[in-house]
This record gives structure tokens, sequence and C-alpha cells, in this order.
């Protein structure tokens, strides 16, 4: 019943202390944050920690939240469970990101895109994306799903610009790599 109500009448029902309306956003939206989440974080356990941290912070700061029309509160929710990501990555010491600077390849004569992506099933990108160093997949995340300037990620993750462009084409780097690597074996099989 709840998961067909509008955002905004779910939203005044929790605020109103409706708990059952707080599983139903739950319900409505545990799947595809979770999937936000295991972008950046790979491990099952951490994913639903940090999952339930943003659960809570939603939960408690829904009140703050301003309805702007249907899908702003899954934007909203998407914007705090990255940031519960970025958080758990810089808490936990478990980003392998370096802040030297370095020169970016010239990569005019190399192609930009795999050969053929649409042959490979979404599940199986989401393992290649989390199969990254964890600051090549925070940098990559932030820049693509996210639409984040190098400017920005440089100062959501603490490194400057250069580090984060720098990550970012060797993410995308080894990313065309493995996708290639896996449209051969297809072909071979």
């Amino acid at each position: 019943m709840l998961m067909k109500v509008s955002e905004e009448v779910l939203i005044n029902k929790i605020l109103s202390g409706d708990e059952s309306a707080m599983r139903g956003l739950y319900d409505r939206y545990c799947g595809v944050l979770s999937t936000t989440c295991r972008r950046y974080i790979t491990d099952e356990d951490d994913t639903k920690d940090v999952l339930q941290d943003a659960f809570i912070k939603i939960f408690n700061k829904l009140n703050t939240f301003e309805y702007r029309g249907e899908g702003s509160l899954l934007a909203w929710m998407t914007r705090v469970v990255v940031n519960e990501a970025l958080k758990y990555l810089r808490d936990v010491s478990r980003r392998n990101i370096v802040s030297t600077t370095w020169e970016l390849p010239d990569v005019s004569d190399q192609d930009d895109e795999p050969d053929d992506i649409s042959s490979i099933p979404p599940e199986t990108l989401l393992k290649l994306i989390q199969e990254l160093p964890d600051g090549y997949r925070a940098v990559f995340n932030l820049y693509v799903f996210e639409q984040k300037s190098h400017k920005e990620i440089a100062q959501l993750l603490g490194i400057n610009e250069a580090s984060s462009a720098s990550q970012y084409h060797r993410a995308k780097k080894t990313l065309k790599k493995r996708i290639n690597e896996l449209i051969k074996k297809h072909h071979n099989e």
C-alpha cells in the first residue's frame, strides 16, 4: 500500500510518526541505495553498515529535507548514502588515494571506449567497478555517477585536482582493459 503513495505523502506520514511509513520508505528505496553504496564499498558487511548509518541519518534529518517534486527524495537520499560511503572510506582509512600530482599521459591516440560494452551485463560492470582500487573507485563513481568535477572530488576526498583527474583516467583505463578482455573472451567462446 505504501509503495504506491507519493514521496510527499510518505514523507508527511514519517514526519507524523507513522512507523509503517518508515518501513515503506526503506522497502521502496533500499535496493537502489544499496547498489549506490556498493559502487563505493566492496565488502558486503561494510556496505550494510554504511547503508544502515545512512538510513539512520535520513530518518533523523528528514525534517530538514525540502521536497521539490517527485524524485527529489531519492536524489537527496542518494547524496546521503554517497556521503556516508565517502565518510566510511576516510574514517576507516581504507582508501588507496595517492595524493601526489601526476602528469596525465597523452591519450589522444587511444580509444576511450571499449569495443562493445552492450554485451556485458550491468551486474558484471558493477563487479568490475567494485574491483577497482578504493581510490580509483571513489573518484570514478563521483565523476561518472555523481557528476562531480575534479575540483569537487578533490575537496570531498582531501586530494588535489590533478590526483583526481589522474585517478579517474587510470580507473577508466583499467576498466576499458578489463571490459575488452571480457568481450574478447566472450567472442572466443
